[in-house]
C-alpha cells in the first residue's frame, strides 16, 4: 500500500510575516517592563550585571517612548478662575465667628458687671446727693425760722429738733446713695447676665458653625483631592502607554497578520493511504500496454 502526503502552505510573504511575528514575540518575552527612566534604577541585591543592563536598556527605551508619546499623554485641566475665586471666598469665611465668641467670653466672671457700669454713674450720684443736701439745708432753715417765730431760737427745743432732723437727713442721704449704687449695680449685673446668655447662645451655635466649616473644608478638600487624583491618573496612564507600547504594537501587528492569514487557504499536511494494485490488475495493465504498443507498430 502506498502513502501519499499533501502539504498546503500559505503564500511565501505570509509565511515571512508569521515568522517575523513569532520572532518578535519570543524576543519580547525577554525584555523587562519598566516604568521609570534610567535615573530611577539601581542594581538590586542578587541581580546579575546582565539583568541590570537589560533593565537599563529598557529604561532608556521607556524614556524615548515617553518623549515620542508626549503629544498623546493624558492631561488634566486645572481649576478655572471661578473655582479658585469660590475656594478663596469659602476659606475667608471659615472661623469668622471666633471674634464674637471671644468678646462674649470676656463678659463672664464675677467682675464682668464692671464693664457694664454706666460711665455717668458717679455724676448721677453726686447730682442726686447735691440736690438732697440743698433740700436738707432748706428744711434746716425752716426749722430755725420756726424757732425764731415761736421764741424758741437758741433753746433746747430747737437743738433737739435740729439734731433729730440731721440724724434723719443723714440716714436718708445714705439710703439715697446706696439705692443709686444698687440700681447701677443691678443694671450692670443684668447687662452682664444678658451678655452671658448671648455667649451661651453662641456656644450652643458653635458646633453647628464648626460643622459648617468642616463641611466647607471637606468639600474643598474633596475637590482638591479629585484634582490631584486626576493628575496622578493621567501620569499613570502616560507611563503605562510608554511602558507597554511595544507589547501593544506587537499585538496590533499580530491582529493584522491574523487578518491576512484568515483570507488565505489554511496550511497543513494531509496523508492518504493508496492500496497497492493486485496481480490481475498488473497483468491487465501490462496487456493493455502491450496491445497499445503492438497496435502502434502494425503496418496499415
Amino acid at each position: 500500500m502506498a502513502t501519499e502526503t499533501t502539504i498546503s502552505r500559505p503564500a511565501p510573504f505570509v509565511e515571512d510575516i508569521g515568522k517575523d511575528l513569532a520572532k518578535q514575540a519570543v524576543a519580547m518575552t525577554g525584555v523587562p517592563v519598566v516604568s521609570t527612566g534610567i535615573a530611577g534604577l539601581s542594581q538590586q541585591t542578587g541581580e546579575t550585571a546582565a539583568g541590570f543592563k537589560a533593565r537599563q536598556d529598557a529604561a532608556r527605551a521607556f524614556t524615548t517612548r515617553q518623549q515620542s508619546l508626549a503629544g498623546l499623554a493624558p492631561q488634566v485641566a486645572g481649576q478655572d478662575a471661578l473655582q479658585r475665586q469660590a475656594q478663596t471666598l469659602a476659606t475667608q469665611g471659615v472661623g469668622s465667628f471666633q471674634p464674637f465668641l471671644q468678646q462674649a467670653q470676656a463678659a463672664t466672671g464675677p467682675q464682668a458687671f464692671q464693664q457694664f457700669m454706666s460711665p455717668y454713674q458717679q455724676q448721677v450720684i453726686d447730682t442726686s446727693l447735691a440736690e438732697f443736701d440743698r433740700q436738707a439745708q432748706v428744711q434746716e432753715q425752716r426749722i430755725r425760722d420756726q424757732a425764731v417765730s415761736s421764741g424758741a431760737f437758741g433753746g433746747g427745743r430747737e437743738g433737739v429738733l435740729q439734731a433729730e432732723y440731721q440724724a434723719g437727713s443723714d440716714r436718708n442721704r445714705a439710703a439715697l446713695q446706696a439705692g443709686l449704687l444698687q440700681q447701677g449695680f443691678g443694671q450692670a449685673q443684668q447687662a452682664a447676665q444678658q451678655q452671658f446668655a448671648n455667649q451661651m447662645g453662641l456656644a450652643s451655635a458653635l458646633p453647628g458653625l464648626q460643622r459648617g466649616d468642616i463641611s466647607t473644608l471637606g468639600s474643598l478638600g474633596a475637590l482638591n483631592q479629585a484634582q490631584t487624583q486626576a493628575g496622578l491618573d493621567a501620569t499613570r496612564e502616560a507611563n503605562r502607554m510608554a511602558a507597554f507600547q511595544p507589547q501593544e504594537q506587537l499585538q496590533q501587528y499580530g491582529n493584522l497578520v491574523t487578518g491576512i492569514m484568515g483570507g488565505m487557504a489554511g496550511s497543513g499536511t494531509q496523508t492518504q493511504q493508496i492500496p497497492d494494485p493486485g496481480f490481475l490488475q498488473t497483468a491487465l495493465g501490462a496487456a493493455a500496454t502491450g496491445a497499445g504498443i503492438y497496435g502502434a507498430l502494425r503496418p496499415r
